[in-house]
């Protein structure tokens, strides 16, 4: 029996968990909430989500360990799967439709498979290292017709007249995340987005993403799939390796290195 592959588990996990989310966002209004102790919303969906994940890949890869924004890490090892049951779980209580499933898997020290499922648009993304980007539409478990995406290669390498995409959007942005996104915005207004800004990059639809906060898995799945739509990642200190804190995404080096300095001085202002 052929071994099923560590990017065709991922996507299995991750849509089993946009399957089971999808039913609690059907049923937004009997659904509780709850406060984290930063502050942040979480609910009963994001709890079953992660479990539900967890389940498909310990099941399939027993020895490896798995880290989840809502249970932590269990297991040990060089391979770790990390899980992101509900990003944007403000938005899926809200009843928008951009929240994301995303499920990476890191390699010694290295991220070698990204998904990211958007399950309430139809829409998976997904990335193995040195294998490309792609994205399909999604219905349950069958995945349409597949498309490699790219990033937009046509446009000048300048900040003036790029098109930006900042994560989160509306009042979900805090004082200081207006901060931090000033000085890049003084030169590159913010245009909207119907899909997670990263990810509209990777297509590209957009020049540039900042996503003002997150966590290792905020970051996981989306980073990969830009570098391998032939983008860039990386946090404020330029480290291409996901990590807390805001991140940047861009559709090549020399937009990069331009817009970094910018959101570097907003972190200062931020911060002072």
């Amino acid at each position: 029996m052929e071994t099923e592959s560590d990017l065709m588990l991922a996507r299995r996990a991750a849509l089993a968990g946009a399957a089971l989310g999808l039913r609690y966002f059907a049923a937004l209004a009997e659904l509780p909430r709850e406060r984290k102790s930063d502050g942040s919303v979480v609910t009963e969906a994001d709890r079953a989500v992660e479990a539900v994940i967890r389940e498909v890949l310990t099941g399939a890869r027993p020895g490896d360990a798995v880290l989840g924004e809502e249970a932590g890490q269990q297991g040990g090892g060089s391979r770790r799967w990390i899980v992101d049951p509900i990003d944007g779980t403000a938005s899926f209580v809200a009843g928008d439709d951009r929240w994301l499933v995303l499920v990476a898997l890191e390699e010694a020290g290295e991220i070698v498979v990204g998904v990211a499922a958007v399950p309430a648009q139809g829409k998976i993304w997904w990335a193995r290292r040195g294998g490309g980007a792609f994205v399909a539409d999604v219905a349950g478990a069958d995945v349409g017709a597949v498309r490699r995406i790219g990033v937009d290669r046509d446009r000048p390498e300048v900040l003036s007249g790029s098109r930006l995409g900042v994560v989160p959007t509306g009042d979900a942005l805090l004082p200081a995340d207006h901060e931090l996104i000033a000085p890049l915005c003084a030169v590159v207004p913010r245009v909207p987005w119907r899909t997670h800004a990263a990810l509209l990059v990777a297509a590209g639809e957009l020049d540039l993403a900042v996503q003002t906060r997150g966590q290792l898995w905020d970051f996981a799945a989306t980073s990969l799939i830009v570098e391998e739509a032939g983008g860039r990642h990386s946090g404020l200190d330029g480290e291409r390796r996901p990590a807390p804190g805001p991140a940047l995404f861009s559709r090549g080096d020399a937009l990069h290195a331009a817009a970094l300095p910018l959101l570097r001085a907003g972190a200062g202002r931020a911060g002072s």
